[in-house]
């Protein structure tokens, strides 16, 4: 069995100033991805990675996003039993979300939830 490794919301947002940041792999359906996806996140469904492993080889480590965090640990323990560099991110998108990030949708532009406390004041 393979170690997960699991890497914040605030941590991958660092990791993205990178000179090599890793790629963000968003393995929800393709709905929940159309609805709100972090920005530059790669869509490939977690039922449909094992088709895809030859295309990931090689790259720059991987962040598993899903919805909460468990698809995206089972995709990073998937990844990472064929030898891909691969963290899972723990929270997922609604982590992403909860932090003031913004998303993207097939909807429109950039979607920027209210924090809280905007809300308290």
């Amino acid at each position: 069995m393979t170690t997960i490794r699991e890497i914040t919301v605030d941590e991958l947002a660092a990791a993205r100033e990178d000179p090599n940041p890793p790629m963000l792999l968003d393995v929800r359906d393709r709905a929940e991805y159309a609805a709100g996806h972090a920005p530059g996140a790669v869509n490939i469904p977690l039922d449909e990675l094992p088709d895809h492993l030859g295309e990931l080889r090689g790259g720059a480590q991987i962040a598993a996003i899903c919805q909460s965090g468990r698809r995206s640990a089972v995709a990073a323990e998937q990844l990472g039993t064929t030898g891909i560099d691969a963290l899972s991110v723990a929270g997922g998108t609604s982590a992403w979300v909860e932090s003031g990030r913004p998303t993207l949708s097939d909807q429109g532009p950039s979607v920027q939830p209210h924090s809280k406390k905007e809300e308290l004041s």
